[in-house]
């Protein structure tokens, strides 16, 4: 069925106001397709990656090559979603931090033209690549079928306001594995 707007009623996730095109640090998370656990499992408070986890492994790497503005300082892959902090590179002497400006602050932003690479850009690059990579490993290496799409149609994003909140997201990515099943993506395998 076609998205048709006046039945579909989809929302944006997005900050509303929010100028996506400026420079920064963002976390995301994206989950696969109801969660299936695909990409490897947890044993022993460690994430050990399957055939698939590893083509994830790959192409996060490729996200540098492709994008030469981005960045990404710190990942996770879990078995059901992934977790990465994206650096859209600044200028030099440029301040790291982004916040978002209240929308009657002076000098708010508004969108305009942008001169990187668009976070959503890069996740859907990333989304589009890793699926057809693992469409390949259904049909020649055996991998587990999924349901219509390998990942959720959005994806969690959270913009980083200071070094504080981009330490507590760094350990929460490291540690992820160790505490896997009070995680709110946990789902056994």
């Amino acid at each position: 069925m076609r998205y048709n707007p006046d039945i579909h009623h989809r929302r944006s996730i997005r900050l509303k106001d929010y100028d996506y095109t400026q420079r920064g640090l963002y976390y995301i998370t994206i989950c696969t397709q109801n969660r299936a656990c695909l990409f490897g499992e947890i044993a022993n408070d460690n994430m050990y990656l399957n055939q698939s986890g590893n083509m994830i492994v790959k192409w996060v790497a490729e996200i540098e090559n492709k994008f030469n503005d981005i960045k990404i300082p710190s990942f996770i892959i879990m078995p059901n979603h992934f977790h990465a902090i994206i650096n859209t590179i600044t200028p030099v002497g440029a301040d790291l931090r982004v916040c978002p400006k209240p929308a009657n602050a002076p000098g708010k932003h508004i969108q305009g033209k942008h001169i990187g690479s668009p976070l959503h850009g890069v996740v859907q690059w990333f989304k589009t690549m890793t699926t057809n990579e693992y469409i390949r490993g259904v049909k020649t290496m055996g991998w587990k079928s999924f349901d219509r799409k390998l990942w959720q149609r959005n994806y969690y994003e959270h913009i980083i306001c200071n070094k504080q909140s981009y330490i507590k997201i760094v350990e929460y990515i490291e540690n992820n594995p160790k505490k896997w099943i009070e995680d709110k993506m946990y789902m056994s395998p």
